[in-house]
Parts: C-alpha cells; sequence; structure tokens
C-alpha cells in the first residue's frame, strides 16, 4: 500500500503547560514529517478548561466533530477530566504504551482496552513486531490469552513469539524495560506489566495511545498538566514527543519518521541540554531550548532509504 502524503491531527492542548507541551510537540511533528516526505495538518479545538472559559462546556460539539474527522488526536495530558468523553466517543479497543528508560532502551506494550479486544490487539501487535525485527513476548496468565497468541502467530509467518510468565516479566522490566522491546499483555495483568519498570527505581518516559477499530487512535503522555510552573518557560516537553513518535508509529504507520524523533529525544536526554526538572546543579534549558536541540538531531537520525525534498502538495 502506498503511504498517504497529508495526515490530520486534532491537538487538544487543554491548559496548564498544555499549550506549552503542544507547541513542542507542533515542532516536532512538522519538522520529522517534512523531512520524511509527508505533511501533518493539525487542528487546535478547544478542550478541557480553555473550551468551558470560550464556550460553556469541557468538550464542546465542535471539538467531538474534530477528534472524529481527524486520522489522530494527540491529548496534552493524561488528567484531564474532558478526557474520557473524547475516549468514549472515539470507541477506543487497544491500550499501547511506549517507555523510554535511560540509555535510549524502549519497551510498547499492547494490550487490550476491554473484553472482546484480543484480537484487534494482537493484529496491532504482530503488524508491529514484524516492521520491528520480527520478535514479541507475549504475558499472560490464562490458557485461553496463549490460546489466541498462537492462533494469531499461525497466520503471521516470520515472527517469533515468545511466552513469559508475568513473574518473569515483572521481574525482567523492573532491571531493564528495554529487554523485552515488544509486549503483548492480557487485559488482567496489563496494569501490573506498565508498573513494574517504576518499581525498578528506574527513570523512564512513558506515553500512552487508545486504538480504534477504524483506524484513529489518540495519544497523550502520562503527565497532568502542572499548573504549578505553567507559563514559564520551563515545562518538560518529552514525554509529549514520546506520545508524539508513538502517534507517528501506531497512529499513522510512520515508523522510520518516529525512530527518529524517538532516537533524537533519547540523545537530548542523554547530553547536558535538560530542563529544570533534570537538569540538577547544571544550567537548565527552556522549553524551547530543549526542542531546539532535539530537532537539531533529527536529520542524522534518519534510518529510512528514502529522501523527499520539501512538503508534499
Amino acid at each position: 500500500m502506498t503511504p498517504r502524503r497529508t495526515y490530520v491531527v486534532a491537538c487538544l492542548a487543554g491548559h496548564g503547560i498544555g499549550p506549552e507541551v503542544t507547541a513542542a510537540a507542533s515542532r516536532a511533528l512538522a519538522q520529522v514529517s517534512r523531512q520524511h516526505g509527508f505533511r501533518i495538518d493539525e487542528v487546535h479545538p478547544p478542550f478541557d478548561g480553555v473550551a468551558l472559559q470560550r464556550a460553556g462546556h469541557p468538550l464542546p460539539a465542535s471539538t467531538r466533530s474534530a477528534t472524529r474527522a481527524a486520522d489522530a488526536v494527540l491529548v496534552a495530558g493524561a488528567t484531564a477530566p474532558a478526557l474520557g468523553g473524547v475516549m468514549a466517543e472515539l470507541d477506543l479497543s487497544v491500550r499501547v504504551t511506549r517507555l523510554l528508560a535511560d540509555g535510549g532502551t524502549s519497551l510498547t506494550t499492547f494490550s487490550p482496552h476491554h473484553d472482546g479486544a484480543e484480537d484487534l490487539t494482537l493484529e496491532h501487535a504482530f503488524a508491529a513486531a514484524r516492521a520491528r525485527g520480527g520478535r514479541l513476548v507475549s504475558v499472560g496468565v490464562s490458557a485461553g490469552w496463549r490460546d489466541c497468541v498462537e492462533r494469531h502467530a499461525g497466520r503471521h509467518e516470520g515472527v517469533g513469539v515468545r511466552h513469559v510468565t508475568l513473574a518473569d516479566a515483572l521481574a525482567l522490566l523492573a532491571g531493564n524495560p528495554g529487554s523485552l522491546g515488544l509486549v503483548a499483555v492480557e487485559q488482567g495483568v496489563a496494569d501490573a506489566v506498565a508498573g513494574a519498570p517504576a518499581l525498578g527505581g528506574r527513570h523512564h518516559l512513558a506515553a500512552t495511545g487508545y486504538l480504534s477499530s477504524t483506524g484513529l487512535g489518540l495519544f497523550g503522555p502520562k503527565h497532568g498538566h502542572a499548573f504549578d510552573i505553567a507559563g514559564q518557560g520551563i515545562a518538560n516537553p518529552s514525554e509529549m514527543l514520546v506520545a508524539s513518535a508513538l502517534l507517528l508509529d501506531e497512529g499513522l504507520g510512520r515508523r522510520s519518521a518516529a525512530v527518529a524523533l524517538e532516537e533524537s529525544l533519547a540523545a537530548t536526554l542523554g547530553s547536558s541540554r535538560r530542563t529544570a526538572d533534570m537538569a540538577g546543579s547544571g544550567v537548565a534549558a527552556t522549553t524551547g531550548e530543549f526542542v531546539d536541540a532535539v530537532l537539531g538531531l533529527l536529520p542524522s537520525a534518519r534510518r529510512d532509504t528514502e529522501f523527499a525534498l520539501g512538503v508534499p502538495r
């Protein structure tokens, strides 16, 4: 299938640091898409507290329409009260999480968001595995889950499946989240698997996406809106950039662009250019300066072979 050249992304910034980290994501998406030969058209409908001030409702009809019409939705925080309404509107079935750990190693997990979504979850997981080296780890506790995984494995030649017990998975994730790579997780134990890296005391960034049967997905960071630092230009946009990479990867199918963004972010985090919450005793970078550093590394992080000049029209 020929990849599309233009996509529409609905950006739900809300309030708090939402507008600042959304601006960072917009810059990253614009540059990485241009460098990889496609275009992202953004729409910014009012959302949550901003929408309440403007329209008297946190999720007005115009915002609902904009999210339904988009190819993907990017939301700036996980704690917005109106987020539940968006998720219900989009009929989301599969949860996908991306963890970026120290050293740049990453972990991606797929799990059903509700009962009956197992097959759709595994279709996404096996498709991702084919694009990432042909290896998939399965974590579950029931024979039914294992049987379902094996049934899908029979339809996806070239993907090797490794079944891991929950106890072994938790131990591996607490010590080295990147060691498992790509994981399909049974619904009942998905939260335990997603929280395991934190139990090991390892610093990591996290983003979550939700996918629907129609292909539309919603993506965002795990952090909240941090009202105490809003408007100061010091917010850390790292998790929002992880969410943007996840959107490119699982939402739009633009894996090479997603890899470039994630690798550039990991390299920046490993340098001295850090925002105030990570800088320690060093000189802190502003939100804009941190994004500048990430964008400056994008050209060297390209892993695809094609190259298109300019933005297709």
